[in-house]
């Protein structure tokens, strides 16, 4: 397995094995930008309970490959039960509508 494949591997065992995985710069208690403490931010209001960061600024391999794994060229990316949801925007636009809270409680 290429260095590549391994990495899309791994992210891929992080999305599947995490209801709600969360890819951002920095962790939930000390985001490192703007957009990654406003999806944490609107994870805690839609009423997600475990919510498992990944810190993408601690592993450059991830930080590349994230951006292959779901087409998307931005951090933060959420995946809720192993489905790509998307970035700060989107995540915010599915809390106003409250998409984002009852994709949340899903089972």
């Amino acid at each position: 397995m290429s260095q590549a494949q391994d990495v899309q591997q791994r992210i891929d065992d992080l999305v599947k094995n995490h209801p709600v995985m969360l890819f951002m710069k920095g962790t939930a208690q000390f985001p490192m930008c703007g957009f990654s403490g406003r999806a944490i931010q609107v994870l805690k209001a839609a009423g997600a309970k475990e919510v498992k960061t990944f810190n993408v600024l601690e592993d450059e391999e991830v930080r590349q490959g994230i951006k292959d794994y779901a087409q998307w060229p931005t951090i933060p990316q959420l995946y809720v039960n192993g489905e790509f949801v998307g970035g700060s925007d989107i995540m915010m636009e599915m809390y106003e509508s409250g998409e984002l809270q009852q994709l949340l409680a899903k089972p």
